[in-house]
C-alpha cells in the first residue's frame, strides 16, 4: 500500500516552523510513515538550510504541480508569499504572518481537492496574523472556516493525556457566555468518535466544571455546572455514550483518573493545555475534530527566541506526521469537490 501524502504547512517563516520541516524532510522515521510535503516558500527554506547546515535535497514542485508528488519520497511545494528583503529570522511581523497564512490556505486547497491524504501544520504566530489583517486566532478556526465544518473542536492527544476543548481562544471572562449543553454535548460526541475510530473500541470521557470544584453545587460561580455541563452529560449518557462529570478540575488529571478515561474535555484553553504540556510537551498532537480533511499538528509555538538556531526539537512534528498518516489510512482519500472558498 502507497504511503500516505501529507502536506506540512511552514508555519510562520521566522519562528522554529523552516528548520522542522527541514528536519522532516531528512527524517527516516519520518518517511518510513508518509511522504511528507512541506508547503512554503522553497527560497526560506534554502536560506535555513545554508544557516544551519542542514541538506535540502528534496524536489521543489510548484504550486499547481501535484502530479509530481506521486513519484517523490519528499517534496517542497513552492508558495512564494513572503518579501524575501524584508524578511529577518527571529522577527515575526505582517509580511510572516501574511505567509504563513498563505501556506495554510494552500495545503488545505490541496486536501480539499484531494491531492494530500493530510494536513500537519507547523505554528503561526498569533501577533504577526494579526498585523497581516488575519482575522482568526489560529490554525483551528482557520481550518474549521475553509472547510465549512458544521461541527469541531480543538484536541490535544498523547499517550499519556488528550483533551478536548469546548472553547480555544478565548480570553476568560468570556469563556461562560460561550458555553452551552449543546456545545459541550458536540465536543463530548466528537471526542468519543475519534477515540473509538482511532482505537477500535468504546471510549469512556471525562467532562471537567468550569469552577473551583466543580461549582460546589451553585457556591461557586453561577451554577454553570448545573445549567450546562450536567444536561449535556446526561444526554451523552442517554445517547448510550460512557462519560462521567462534571469533575472538579484539580483533580480530573491525577494518574489515576488518566488511566481510567481516554479523553478529558475542558472548558477553556489553560485547563487543558497546562496539564498536557507538562505531562506531553515533545509528543503531544494538536488535532481538529470534526472536519472533512485530516489535520493535525506540533503542540508548541513559533518560538522566535531559538529560531534558526538548531535548538527547536523536531519531535511534535514527527508525532504529528504519524497520527496525521495513521488517520489518513483510515480515511477514503478526499475527491475534488466544492468546497474551496473565495480566498480572503
Amino acid at each position: 500500500m502507497s504511503k500516505a501524502i501529507v502536506a506540512i504547512t511552514m508555519g510562520d517563516p521566522a519562528g522554529v516552523g523552516p528548520e522542522i520541516c527541514l528536519r522532516a524532510l531528512n527524517s527516516p522515521e519520518v518517511a518510513a510513515h508518509c511522504v511528507p510535503a512541506v508547503f512554503g516558500d522553497a527560497e526560506v527554506l534554502r536560506r535555513c538550510a545554508e544557516h544551519l547546515g542542514e541538506n535540502l535535497t528534496a524536489p521543489v514542485v510548484s504550486v499547481g504541480d501535484f502530479a509530481a508528488l506521486g513519484s517523490c519520497r519528499q517534496a517542497v511545494v513552492d508558495v512564494p508569499a513572503l518579501n524575501l528583503k524584508a524578511f529577518r529570522p527571529g522577527k515575526a511581523d505582517a509580511n510572516t504572518g501574511a505567509a504563513g497564512y498563505a501556506f495554510v490556505q494552500r495545503g488545505i486547497d490541496a486536501a480539499l481537492a484531494g491531492q494530500v491524504e493530510a494536513v500537519v501544520t507547523a505554528p503561526l504566530n498569533k501577533e504577526a496574523l494579526w498585523q497581516a489583517g488575519v482575522e482568526f486566532p489560529g490554525h483551528t478556526e482557520i481550518f474549521a472556516h475553509r472547510t465549512r465544518a458544521k461541527r469541531w473542536c480543538m484536541m490535544q492527544y498523547s499517550e499519556e493525556l488528550t483533551c478536548a476543548f469546548i472553547t480555544t481562544h478565548a480570553g476568560y471572562a468570556e469563556v461562560p457566555s460561550l458555553l452551552t449543553s449543546q456545545r459541550v454535548l458536540e465536543v463530548i460526541r466528537l471526542s468519543a468518535e475519534f477515540i473509538e475510530r482511532l482505537r477500535a473500541r468504546k471510549s469512556k470521557v471525562a467532562v471537567c466544571g468550569l469552577n473551583p470544584h466543580a461549582g460546589e453545587r451553585g457556591l461557586f460561580g453561577n451554577g454553570e455546572e448545573e445549567r450546562i455541563i450536567l444536561p449535556a452529560v446526561e444526554a451523552a449518557r442517554r445517547e448510550g455514550l460512557e462519560v462521567e462529570g462534571p469533575l472538579p478540575p484539580d483533580t480530573a488529571f491525577l494518574p489515576s483518573r488518566r488511566k481510567a478515561v481516554d479523553a478529558v474535555v475542558c472548558m477553556y484553553h489553560d485547563q487543558g493545555h497546562i496539564p498536557i504540556k507538562a505531562l506531553a510537551f515533545d509528543s503531544a498532537v494538536n488535532i481538529t475534530l470534526g472536519l472533512p480533511i485530516v489535520r493535525a499538528s506540533v503542540d508548541h509555538g513559533t518560538a522566535l527566541d531559538i529560531a534558526w538556531q538548531g535548538k527547536a526539537s523536531p519531535s511534535s512534528l514527527y508525532h504529528a506526521l504519524r497520527l496525521a498518516a495513521k488517520l489518513a489510512g483510515q480515511t477514503a482519500p478526499q475527491k475534488p469537490n466544492n468546497l474551496l472558498l473565495p480566498q480572503k
